[in-house]
């Protein structure tokens, strides 16, 4: 992952604000490493989810299969982190989600995951269709 593509504010078009919480901090006074995972799948599933239904065909939906997480600064209470989400690239079976938490302006984290499309029953992965795909990047280009 080149950390440097992903700190750049003008490459999203989808931002999520997340209101941090006093909770969300460690005994330091620092939002908790944690809690930066919450934020980028509170990003993650305003693009792969509408609502609680996933985007994604009937019988199908979206899990994590990887994670890639660089924490760049620390972020404090209070304050509202903006979460930065775009679409690197879809594989047959899967879609790759690049992403990055700014807070005030400042690049805190930036992540790339590896979601899956997974049919319900069996559990094993089936292909992304062209209408899930086109709804996913009209998400993305149209959200700001």
């Amino acid at each position: 992952m080149q950390t440097e593509s992903f700190t750049d504010a003008s490459l999203y078009h989808c931002w999520t604000p997340v209101s941090l919480r006093y909770g969300d901090t460690d005994a330091l006074g620092h939002v908790n490493n944690a809690v930066f995972s919450t934020l980028l799948e509170q990003g993650r599933v305003s693009v792969l989810f509408d609502g609680m239904d996933a985007l994604s065909e009937p019988g199908t939906t979206f899990v994590i299969a990887s994670v890639k997480l660089d924490f760049l600064a620390e972020m404090n209470f209070p304050g509202t982190a903006q979460v930065a989400t775009r679409i690197n690239s879809f594989g047959r079976t899967s879609v790759k989600v690049g992403q990055a938490i700014f807070l005030n302006d400042k690049c805190c984290a930036v992540s790339e995951e590896v979601m899956v499309s997974i049919d319900l029953t069996t559990r094993k992965p089936v292909p992304i269709s062209a209408a899930t795909r086109a709804r996913i990047e009209a998400r993305v280009a149209h959200q700001s």
